[in-house]
């Protein structure tokens, strides 16, 4: 009797792609799809290499002069922001996600969606509105002074917001819900029956929390954590708003005011060397802690109502973070956009920095989206084992600060901008300059580089909603990859790319350290303006344009709370932990590193 297979059964079949390969088989339709997606992530990877060669380039002397003069500072004062910036916004985060997510007192449910706003405002603006507003002519000493009798500004002690604590003070106060919105997300789906077993046990409110909840709530602390430190690596506006001189500031200032862009390259590298330690960090702090969320079904916690004088302190303590982070920096810059409105009508200027920074923006959440679409889904339907290191690869830049980036960016373009102007007179003898440079489209691939992490991680994201047997019934119908994508997953996930769309569009909006080292000369955005404003002291004058910025980066914080906190503590744990993933996306994420 011969013998062979058994016969498949009829699951079996089903489960069998067309043409009897089963679904892990590879495609040969899907080498164009990966070929196309290594090039983006070669794209993305470019700036990396340049680093190494203007780092390698640098002349003999100028690394010593570097660790000896500026080196020591500034790694060790971007030491001490990140420390006080990852303690002060893990302690507020989960603080008031525990209070929000198991507590019931007046305001609850307007807070803890409010608690988000600080996200709209960029750091750079808050240091600009807080360095008018706490100036010892501005209007919180003079009050001060007013009420205790001193009519002296120097009778007054106040602690100066130009110094490492007063950028501590900014940073934390903008980015505490990168660690709020995970943990709050973790403790609604914590069992309530964990809690009441260690109640039973005689455990204090108090160690529940330190003992059960926090423990458990470690993942999301860890990534949002993490997301604010790369934010905080990444500012330049309010660090040299504030004096302080961190490593990001240490290369812009090399690069811009002592044209060496070799020396900011190495101090690039130094900087790049932290990020890494920061993301393995991150995923140490992680490693062995995978919590499965309770059912949807299971019983919800009841939050505990707090009665007496203890309800409206607990208002208190939730609201001051949002007056602190948003409430005090916007009203400043209503006030003073209305009085520069009143006195001098809208700078003449404004049509033209609106102009560019829409022109910049819309052209690079183009291009980031549909290489986001190609990337996202070649990670769906190439199986392969390179396809997935191809979609985390692609999310690298935004991992990488801006200025980091920018230095990186400056030797592959300029090497392509030369080739086509050595072509173009060679052809036609004309001497057309550097092209890319000078028509911005560096400044876009910039954008592009930066955040496509936040366009593949989003259209990802509402491709894994979608069933693979749709994918499977299009190709059994004769369907090629490019129509099943463009007749079938773009109208379902319409939403999800709408809402990468706004992410990318606001934070390129809102992203100052490759606008201010790869904008065309003479190009000004609203981002430029307000730093230039700030950096003259003419805070009135960029008041209008900062405005405009914040009612923009509304967007993403309206949708990021329709999104996390609809549907209340029930929708929260049937999203379970997507919703850690949502807050980081929507957040300024690290999203596939």
């Amino acid at each position: 009797m011969a013998r062979g297979r058994p016969a498949a059964s009829g699951s079996e079949s089903v489960a069998r792609a067309p043409g009897g390969r089963p679904p892990g088989a590879r495609d040969a339709s899907a080498l164009p799809w990966l070929i196309a997606s290594g090039l983006v992530v070669l794209a993305v990877l470019a700036p990396f290499g340049g680093l190494v060669f203007y780092a390698l380039r640098g002349s003999g002397d100028l690394w010593p002069h570097l660790v000896g003069t500026i080196l020591p500072q500034a790694i060790g004062t971007t030491a001490l922001l990140l420390a006080g910036v990852g303690i002060a916004v893990s302690v507020m985060g989960v603080g008031l996600a525990w209070l929000v997510a198991n507590y019931r007192f007046p305001g609850r449910r307007m807070l803890e969606w409010a608690l988000l706003l600080p996200l709209a405002v960029p750091s750079y603006i808050v240091a600009y509105a807080y360095l008018d507003v706490l100036h010892p002519l501005g209007p919180v000493q003079s009050t001060l002074r007013m009420l205790l009798g001193i009519s002296s500004p120097r009778g007054l002690w106040f602690p100066e917001i130009r110094s490492l604590g007063g950028a501590i003070f900014v940073l934390s106060f903008i980015l505490y819900p990168y660690v709020y919105l995970p943990a709050r997300a973790l403790f609604l789906m914590q069992s309530p029956a964990m809690v009441e077993v260690a109640r039973t046990l005689g455990r204090s409110r108090t160690a529940v929390f330190f003992k059960v909840a926090l423990p458990l709530a470690r993942p999301a602390v860890a990534i949002g954590a993490s997301l604010a430190l790369m934010e905080a690596l990444n500012d330049i506006g309010a660090s040299e708003f504030l004096g302080v001189r961190t490593l990001t500031v240490a290369i812009y200032t090399t690069w811009v005011t002592r044209s060496s862009i070799e020396g900011a390259s190495q101090i690039a590298l130094v900087m790049l060397a932290l990020v890494m330690a920061l993301v393995i960090l991150e995923r140490r702090g992680r490693r062995r802690q995978r919590y499965v969320a309770r059912s949807a079904r299971a019983r919800t916690a009841v939050p505990t109502a707090i009665v007496g004088w203890r309800a409206p302190l607990a208002t208190l303590v939730a609201s001051l973070p949002i007056v602190i982070g948003f409430a005090v920096p916007a009203s400043y810059l209503v006030y003073h956009a209305g009085l520069r409105v009143a006195e001098g009508g809208i700078p003449p200027a404004l049509a033209g920095w609106v102009l560019n920074t829409v022109t910049a923006a819309a052209g690079a959440t183009v291009v980031a989206i549909a290489l986001g679409l190609l990337v996202a889904y070649t990670g769906r339907f190439a199986r392969h084992a390179a396809a997935p290191v191809l979609v985390r690869l692609s999310g690298l830049g935004y991992a990488v600060p801006g200025t980091v980036l920018a230095a990186g960016m400056l030797m592959p373009f300029a090497t392509l901008d030369n080739a086509i102007a050595d072509a173009m007179r060679a052809l036609t003898g004309a001497r057309v300059g550097l092209v890319l440079s000078g028509l911005g489209v560096v400044l876009i691939a910039g954008y592009v580089i930066r955040f496509l992490g936040v366009a593949t991680g989003g259209i990802e994201a509402g491709l894994a909603k979608i069933s693979p047997s749709l994918d499977m019934a299009a190709r059994s119908l004769g369907c090629r990859p490019a129509r099943t994508v463009w007749r079938i997953h773009v109208p379902l996930i319409r939403p999800a790319i709408a809402a990468a769309a706004l992410l990318v569009f606001v934070d390129c909006m809102k992203e100052l350290a490759l606008t201010l080292l790869l904008r065309p000369l003479g190009f000004e955005t609203l981002a430029t303006t307000v730093y230039a404003e700030a950096a003259r002291g003419t805070y009135e004058d960029g008041s209008v344009a900062a405005l405009m910025i914040v009612l923009v980066g509304l967007g993403p914080v309206i949708l990021l709370a329709r999104t996390s906190f609809r549907d209340g503590p029930a929708g929260a744990r049937r999203r379970g932990a997507s919703s850690t993933t949502a807050a980081a996306v929507t957040a300024g994420e690290l999203p596939a590193v």
